[in-house]
Order: C-alpha cells, then structure tokens, then sequence
C-alpha cells in the first residue's frame, strides 16, 4: 500500500463533518497514514473488549477511540471555523493557512 502525505498533523483542532459524531470537535490523537484514517479525542467512541495484560491491569469492556478516515475531518480556523488548508511561501518555509481567511494554522 502507498502512504499518502496529508496536510493534517498530530494535536490539529478538527470537526468531523460526515458519520455519527457530526459536529464534534477535537484534537488528533494519532495519524494512521496507510490506511488514511485518523484519531480524534473524544470521536467515533466504541466499546472493546480488553484483555487482562497484568496483574494489575483491569480487563472487562473499555471505551476508546476509533480511527475515522481523513475525509470525514476538517481543520478549524480560530476565525472562521472549519475551513480547508492552503499553503504559503514565508520567506523558504511553508506555512499552512486558512483557505478562507489567509491566516496562519
């Protein structure tokens, strides 16, 4: 499988725009690129069954996050909520912006 490039990072502020958690907001957790999906904080929770790992460790039914693939999030903008990303050249970085309102992300 090829691993696609996506304009997303680690701790972006994204809303999901498509599935049942439409609306919610929150921070990518984790980046799964060969399968172009992503975790959001507090998105797409589902139940699993965990095993015991340790003595200590508590088995039984945990709630976690599932991935949700990168087309159903968008980033958002401080100004102008969810919007799509563009970049500029400052000077010889490039720097994400917002489509709609030009500002750096």
């Amino acid at each position: 499988m090829t691993q696609h490039k996506f304009k997303l990072k680690r701790d972006d502020t994204v809303q999901i725009i498509a599935g049942k958690d439409k609306g919610k907001r929150g921070k990518i957790l984790k980046i799964i690129r060969d399968k172009d999906r992503v975790v959001v904080e507090g998105a797409n929770i589902v139940k699993k069954a965990m095993k015991r790992k340790s003595q200590q460790d508590r088995g039984g039914i945990v709630e976690l996050e599932a991935p949700i693939h990168i087309s159903n999030v968008m980033i958002v903008c401080k100004k102008c909520g969810p919007t799509r990303i563009g970049y500029k050249l400052d000077g010889d970085t490039k720097v994400r912006v917002c489509k709609k309102c030009g500002e750096a992300l």
